[in-house]
């Protein structure tokens, strides 16, 4: 089976196409893929998996075609970015200056 494993950084990302054999689990993939041997800072403990956008746990058995991404750790929490916008859209909008 053809599958793919993907992390992104910042300013770089890596795709790796890797063959496998039916059963192979996403951890057993990631592993196969020598991307832990690039990236050494990846801690699979730590950091959520995926496949196509959808988080998956590391013994989900892979399929043809699945695409395996390893998310990064937030630097910033969504919600709280958006809450903080928010709150000085309204402030601007009421004439306020901070």
């Amino acid at each position: 089976m053809k599958i793919e494993v993907v992390y992104a950084l910042r300013d770089r990302q890596t795709l790796l196409e890797l063959e496998i054999s039916e059963g192979t689990t996403l951890q057993q993939a990631i592993k196969l893929s020598n991307i832990l041997s690039i990236y050494p800072e990846i801690d699979l403990i730590k950091q959520k998996t995926g496949i196509f956008g959808k988080i998956v746990n590391l013994d989900k058995v892979l399929r043809e075609k699945d695409r395996i991404e390893i998310y990064r750790p937030l630097i910033a929490d969504p919600k709280v970015v958006r809450k903080e916008r928010a709150a000085q859209g309204k402030m601007m909008r009421s004439g306020k200056k901070t």
